[in-house]
Order: C-alpha cells, then sequence, then structure tokens
C-alpha cells in the first residue's frame, strides 16, 4: 500500500494506491494521514476496509500531489551518517549519530517548486530516507523495540544551504530551514511493507546528470540504531519524521567550481521501494 494526500495546498485528502495501481479515497476511515492515524492503527484498519470493500475509487486526475505525512510533530535530522559522505566533506566519521533539527513547515510536495534562498550560493540537494514514527518511543533499550516503533517509510529530499549551514556561525540549522528545504513523498510505505530498510538503493539526478548512486546498506547508524538512540534524548511521538543522512555526491563534495543549484535547475531523486521526486528550482 501507498499512502498518499492528494489536492491543493492546505486542503489535500487521504488516500491509499494499491499495488494495481488503483488509488481509494480514506475520508471515510480518516481526515488525513498524520501521526494519530499511525498511532491508531491507521493502516490495519485500511487494510481491513480494502479486503472488505468498503473504499470507492478516487480519481485522482489532474490532483497535485502533496507531502503524504500532514503536520509532523518535529523533523529530526542525521548528519554524515554515510562514511563517503564525510570523507567528501572533510568531516570527522562520527563517533555518535550528529542530530540536528528542521521545522515542520520545510516540507512541501516531492513535485512542489523549491525556493532557492535570497542571497544563497551555495543551496544543495541531499537524497535521504525518511523514518515516520507510528508510536511514542522514549528510552528505547534494544534495536528490536526501535523497528517496532517505525510506522512507515518515505523519499525525503534534505534540501540544504551550505554557506548559511558551515560559515555564518552556530548551529548546522541556519542552512537547514529555509523555506521548501523538505520535500516528502510521493507517499507512505507501511513499515510492514519495507522488508530490510538498510538494503534499499537510492539515486539523485541534476539536470539529468546523476550525482549520487548509492544505499541505505552505507549507514554508518542504521535506521534502528538511530530510532533507539535519538530515544534517550527526546520523546519520539507518532508522525515525527526522521531523515537518516545522505551519501556521497552532494555540491559541497565536488572538485570547484562546486555545481551547487540555481533558480532554473531540475533535481529528480529516488528510493527503491518509496517512489520518485521531481523539483524545479525557483528564486524565493
Amino acid at each position: 500500500m501507498q499512502f498518499l494526500r492528494l489536492g491543493p495546498v492546505g486542503d489535500e485528502r487521504p488516500a491509499v494506491r494499491t499495488d494495481d495501481g488503483t488509488t481509494f479515497d480514506l475520508l471515510p476511515i480518516t481526515p488525513d494521514i498524520d501521526g494519530a492515524f499511525l498511532a491508531n492503527d491507521g493502516v490495519n484498519r485500511v487494510r481491513a476496509a480494502l479486503e472488505a470493500g468498503e473504499l470507492e475509487v478516487l480519481d485522482t486526475e489532474g490532483l497535485r500531489v502533496g507531502p503524504p505525512l500532514a503536520h509532523p510533530g518535529k523533523v529530526i535530522c542525521i548528519g554524515l551518517n554515510y562514511r563517503d559522505h564525510a570523507e567528501e566533506t572533510g568531516a570527522d566519521i562520527p563517533g555518535e549519530p550528529v542530530m540536528f533539527l528542521k521545522t515542520p513547515d520545510t516540507i512541501v510536495g516531492p513535485y512542489d517548486e523549491v525556493l532557492v534562498p535570497r542571497r544563497s550560493v551555495k543551496t544543495d540537494w541531499e537524497v535521504e530516507l525518511g523514518v515516520v514514527i507510528g508510536r511514542t518511543a522514549r528510552y528505547l533499550e534494544s534495536e528490536e523495540d526501535a523497528l517496532s516503533c517505525v510506522g512507515a517509510y518515505v523519499l525525503s529530499h534534505d534540501v540544504s544551504e551550505r554557506e548559511f549551514q558551515i560559515e555564518r556561525g552556530g548551529t548546522w540549522d541556519k542552512g537547514k530551514n529555509c523555506e521548501t528545504f523538505n520535500p516528502l513523498g510521493p507517499f507512505l510505505v507501511p513499515a510492514d511493507e519495507i522488508a530490510d530498510p538498510q538494503s534499499l538503493e537510492m539515486r539523485l539526478w541534476v539536470n539529468g546528470e546523476i550525482k549520487q548512486n548509492s544505499s541505505t546498506k552505507n549507514m554508518i547508524f542504521p535506521v534502528a540504531e538511530i530510532v533507539r538512540y535519538l530515544s534517550q534524548f527526546l520523546v519520539l511521538r507518532p508522525g515525527d519524521v526522521i531523515n537518516t543522512g545522505t551519501p556521497a555526491g552532494v555540491a559541497l563534495g565536488q572538485p570547484e567550481p562546486k555545481p551547487y543549484l540555481r533558480a532554473g535547475d531540475v533535481v529528480e531523486l529516488e528510493i527503491e521501494g518509496l517512489g520518485k521526486q521531481k523539483q524545479t528550482l525557483g528564486q524565493a
């Protein structure tokens, strides 16, 4: 199953797409796809409704694909989580996960315009596996417990402005929280339908040229350890999103002149089983 939200910005409606490509309206079951839906056994309720033939087919013609998750409480990001990415940027391999935060209002749909910030000269791309929390996680003891708290997986684009992030002092957050800096989707896949989150191929192209080509198997800290680790420092709640890091191939790691993004550039990215995104860059 693929959980989507379709419609204009701020007026998306919940839907589910089955393996045969048919899309069904979820409004009879839930007003939206959010943390409450995941926490209250929403996935299994939808499965049961599909098996019983209780859902109506939804005409998706002309409907915008919005972010597949409404109202995430937190967006937690893990930096330098691929050895080759740390090496290409000249950073030390971390002994513990590097954590920073993005504000939830950076999230946009997978095909929405991404804006290059004003005075930006170093806007960069990052394909990432997103983890959506399905039940509350605090002080988890094991990686098994951690995986049981994952509700879904999603394709995430952690857009970054490297000058703001690295050269302007303070934390990384200034370079991570510009408007439109986290396209998400096109859909959520329930965690129990992803056999192994550590064996997913991931790729990103800029203007048709492949820039990132890797696999989640190359993470330094796997999903289970990330969730367990984070639960020692903050409460993870249903609907929270974790961006788990990016592999090598970002603009920051390229030779000079580094090919940072400009208005008019087109970025495409995909993760095996989680769909594909495409954004055209605009100017803020």
